[in-house]
């Protein structure tokens, strides 16, 4: 065993182990990637007392997502603004204290883009209050909420026409505060159990209309005070409006064919559903399967003429939007395709990076070996790789002149008195001058190699003397 191999140390990794690594390093590094631009979310609190469509409290809205997803429509829960632009049936849950001008022009662009359904907020709603006795604080669950007080909403009144409507409470003194314990239900035909303090002051309010009647989860009730061209959907029983459509028709048909070439270039006007009281779509009102009746038949009332199989429902407006950012954008068209070739680079640059390029380096010396050997080799090493063989003929012409200068005793490497010298001591070798000149015309690494051999053929045959 030589000393090299008896100092060499094992590699701390074998060529699988370093593959591992690198594979699962790329592929969580992949992951992390996917995770940002997918804007996904993980833990949370679900809802922390919050209306909209991922929250499992009483006032949430997630009993109606699970519900319009197993009539078999497509859901998705969307953060990105982008999607307000959808021709899809697009369902929005603005707050209480939603912003008008935002609304209003959102209602605008899907005049002529799809159908909405707008959720009106309720309740005043929070987490469960630490002072709340020990055995009622265990019957919580995660999303659960506490309801408080109603609130009508100001901005439906400083939205543009056609969409300006009033919203008020019923009966108008002030409500009572109730805590609610009961969780969603997953089968709209069981009712939720429900704790209140103090007791409710009168029997719960009723409703009717689109073939349907019932009664609501309290005497409280939200209602709509609807303007000219807009029509009652589904009422109170002192004919309150609780729900309302705009441009439920859409455009009317043509009269004459001058109309009719006319609406040719005429964009459709989609209609919008307003729910003044979202009891009778959220998670405290889906308790009862009338209730879960009505709120399937506004989502097909605006989704079965317009043959749309797709719902979407926005959590921008109660604050959950994402931002576009170049992570998402990567992975979306036109750009997706420079991100697939950045990927495909990477993997054939791992690819290379396990295959070697020559021998491996000798282990147990120094990183830079010293000597006129090694110069030699460095120095053979980039000739070879330059490429320049015709360089090397003139200079070792005169190495070789001064080498048979000094064991001929002469005091200058003069080709003619290398000539003469030879010819006294070697009569029967071949001049000098024409081993060097034949030495410094070699171009191919051939001729140089057997005119570099008679060159040195003179200098060991001086140093051997005559035969």
């Amino acid at each position: 065993m030589s000393a090299a191999a008896a100092t060499a140390r094992p590699a701390a990794f074998s060529r699988v182990g370093a593959f591992a690594l690198i594979a699962g390093g790329l592929a969580l590094f992949l992951a992390l990637l996917w995770l940002i631009s997918a804007d996904a979310d993980f833990g949370g609190t679900r809802g922390r007392g919050q209306a909209h469509a991922s929250s499992n409290g009483l006032n949430g809205y997630a009993g109606l997502v699970q519900l319009v997803e197993a009539q078999g429509y497509s859901v998705e829960r969307s953060r990105n603004a982008q999607d307000l632009e959808t021709r899809d049936l697009l369902v929005l849950t603005p707050t209480v204290y939603g912003d008008a001008e935002e609304i209003g022009k959102i209602l605008e662009k899907r005049r002529l883009l799809g159908p909405t359904l707008v959720i009106m907020g309720k309740w005043f709603a929070s987490t469960p209050s630490p002072n709340l006795p020990p055995k009622v604080q265990a019957r919580f669950k995660r999303g659960w909420v506490t309801l408080g007080g109603a609130s009508t909403s100001e901005w439906p009144g400083e939205l543009p026409d056609p969409y300006r409507f009033g919203h008020a409470i019923h009966p108008r003194e002030a409500n009572a505060m109730a805590i609610e314990i009961a969780p969603p239900q997953t089968a709209p035909s069981v009712a939720p159990k429900v704790k209140a303090a103090p007791p409710k002051p009168g029997p719960p309010a009723r409703w009717s209309g689109m073939g349907l009647s019932g009664t609501l989860p309290r005497e409280k009730l939200l209602h709509a005070e609807i303007e000219d061209g807009q029509k009652a959907l589904i009422v109170d029983a002192g004919g309150r409006v609780l729900a309302f459509g705009i441009d439920l028709d859409g455009r009317e048909e043509p009269d004459t064919p001058e109309e009719e070439e006319e609406d040719i270039f005429t964009e459709r006007v989609h209609p919008v559903i307003v729910l003044a009281d979202p009891d009778l779509a959220n998670n405290y009102g889906l308790a009862d399967a009338t209730r879960a009746a009505a709120a399937i038949k506004l989502v097909d009332r605006l989704a079965d003429p317009e043959e749309i199989d797709r719902v979407v429902f926005d959590m921008t407006l109660n604050g959950f939007g994402a931002s576009e950012n170049l992570l998402t954008l990567a992975f979306r068209p036109p750009f997706l395709a420079a991100t697939l070739c950045l990927l495909v680079a990477l993997l054939i640059v791992g690819w290379r990076a396990f295959q070697r390029f020559g021998p491996a380096a000798a282990s147990g010396g120094p990183d830079i070996a010293f000597g006129k050997r090694q110069l030699i080799a460095n120095g053979a090493g980039l000739i070879v790789r330059a490429r320049r063989f015709r360089l090397l003929g003139a200079p070792y012409a005169a190495l070789a002149a001064r080498r048979l200068a000094e064991r001929l005793g002469l005091a200058r490497p003069d080709p003619d008195a290398i000539d003469a010298a030879l010819a006294r001591r070697l009569p029967e070798e071949e001049p000098f001058t024409r081993r060097a000149a034949r030495m410094e015309a070699a171009t191919k690494p051939a001729d140089i190699l057997a005119a570099a051999q008679g060159l040195d053929d003179l200098a060991t045959k001086l140093q051997q003397g005559p035969k």
